[in-house]
């Protein structure tokens, strides 16, 4: 894949603040090791324009609405009460995401993100996880994917899904490792003064 790679982000109202920063954080600051240049551009997407009031209240201005997007290499898909509770009952937000991950190389969701990826279809029998106190209902009312409890982060390849809040930075740095190198992923996650334990190990 060629540098830079495209990474959207999804926001909306009440979105779990570390679901969306963390990866922002990782992705951002990754850097070639030769010559310094950035191997990902990050942007974030919601549906509308105007200000998203992320959970227990940050706001945050987004870079595009839906209709806007430009071409994504990466989508990811963050959780939290905005995800579980609002998105998954909002049409439009649904069949965005149906469209957008037909055209991604990979989708991710960050903890209960799953629930917006099941939703729309983007995972039916897959094996995923989701954060550790969700996992029995993403089981029990999706019953033909396969879910994992006790794990940061599962790669089917074109869909990852990661667990719970920090473990979206865990997630971000396989991705770097898979799209870069591991050597740019362990600088990275010094970088950021984060132990990174590559569970792929």
């Amino acid at each position: 894949m060629k540098h830079p790679i495209t990474i959207g982000i999804l926001l909306f109202h009440e979105v779990e603040v570390l679901d969306f920063a963390g990866p922002f954080e990782v992705f951002s600051i990754t850097e070639s090791l030769e010559d310094k240049s950035k191997l990902f551009k990050v942007y974030t997407i919601s549906e509308k324009t105007g200000m998203i009031q992320a959970r227990n209240g940050l706001k945050v201005l987004t870079d595009y609405t839906y209709d806007q997007c430009p071409e994504l290499d990466v989508l990811i898909v963050p959780g939290g009460y905005g995800a579980e509770k609002i998105e998954v009952n909002n049409p439009i937000t649904l069949n965005w995401l149906k469209i957008i991950s037909t055209e991604t190389k990979i989708t991710a969701s960050v903890c209960t993100g799953a629930f917006l990826l099941a939703k729309a279809g983007i995972i039916t029998n897959h094996k995923v996880t989701t954060h550790w106190m969700d996992c029995d209902l993403l089981q029990e009312k999706y019953p033909d994917l396969k879910v994992v409890n006790n794990t940061k982060f599962v790669d089917q390849g074109k869909i990852i899904t990661a667990a719970g809040i920090s473990a979206g930075i865990e997630m971000s740095l396989h991705l770097v490792k898979k799209l870069c190198s591991k050597e740019v992923a362990q600088f990275t996650a010094k970088r950021m003064e984060y132990e990174w334990l590559d569970e792929t190990e």
